[in-house]
């Protein structure tokens, strides 16, 4: 099948703003570096971790770097993303995550993960659980978290929680009702928005992963882009990509600012 005329035009290998994209060639600022260095340590330390930040700011990009990062020996990484479930159903998609098979009732279901985590633990492997879009947690799980939280082994935690969200997990979990859960995340991180540096770095990493060496967007096309994006990923990955369709259409050779304005503009 032929590749997309806007693709040959440039002399792009492929979409160069795909979220196709596997996690030895994931792009991260420098800026964001140490935070990902944050993360490693803590799961090293076994510690629970809360890492909130606005839509697009580059979570997914950073649990994909830890994953990256932890050692596959000694350490079992589950993902859960279904956060939207009430407490039993919550804990059978863990069981199902971790590979067990569910149980009729929430105690049933609880007992399971917790005898497979003590076991884990005599075997010397660190369960990291990351619940992505937590700030959507039930409060009937969150209630009973600190539970899971409070598991110790040789008075060492037997497993690290990493609740992912948007910055209003951070308030939820300020909450008098869940400052049991709050009092054991020792490791609070919030993602900041991206600078125009980190915007111009993640244009030019992209289009050089496509296979162009040069610039496709003008400086003032990228300012435009960072100013009204936000230097949210997503949508930088979004407006660049028809911003390039349409420079193709217009047979030019780099995207300008007009380009971007229009898009941005048409977003409003």
């Amino acid at each position: 099948m032929a590749s997309p005329h806007w693709l040959r035009y440039f002399g792009l290998n492929e979409a160069p703003f795909s979220k196709a994209l596997p996690d030895g060639d994931l792009w991260l600022p420098t800026s964001k570096k140490e935070l990902v260095d944050e993360l490693v340590e803590a799961v090293d330390e076994r510690q629970h971790v809360l890492l909130v930040g606005e839509p697009g700011v580059g979570k997914t990009c950073a649990l994909r770097a830890l994953r990256r990062r932890v050692p596959e020996s000694g350490c079992r990484l589950t993902y859960c993303h279904n956060a939207t479930l009430g407490r039993r159903d919550f804990y059978r998609q863990l069981c199902l995550a971790l590979g067990l098979s569910p149980k009729a009732t929430a105690a049933g279901v609880f007992y399971a993960i917790s005898a497979h985590i003590e076991e884990l633990g005599r075997e010397r492997i660190h369960p990291v659980f990351l619940l992505d879009e937590s700030h959507l947690l039930h409060q009937d799980v969150l209630d009973h978290l600190h539970v899971l939280a409070n598991y110790e082994w040789d008075s060492q935690p037997l497993l690290s929680l990493v609740l992912v969200g948007l910055p209003e997990l951070w308030d939820r979990l300020r909450l008098a009702r869940n400052r049991s859960l709050w009092s054991r995340v020792h490791c609070r991180i919030r993602i900041a928005e991206a600078s125009d540096a980190d915007t111009v770095e993640y244009v030019a990493y992209r289009v050089n992963h496509a296979g162009v060496d040069r610039a496709l967007f003008s400086s003032d096309a990228l300012s435009m882009l960072h100013e009204g994006t936000v230097g949210r990923l997503r949508d930088i990955d979004r407006v660049a990509t028809q911003a390039l369709k349409r420079a193709a259409k217009r047979k030019l050779k780099t995207v300008d600012r007009d380009i971007v304005t229009h898009l941005l503009d048409s977003d409003g």
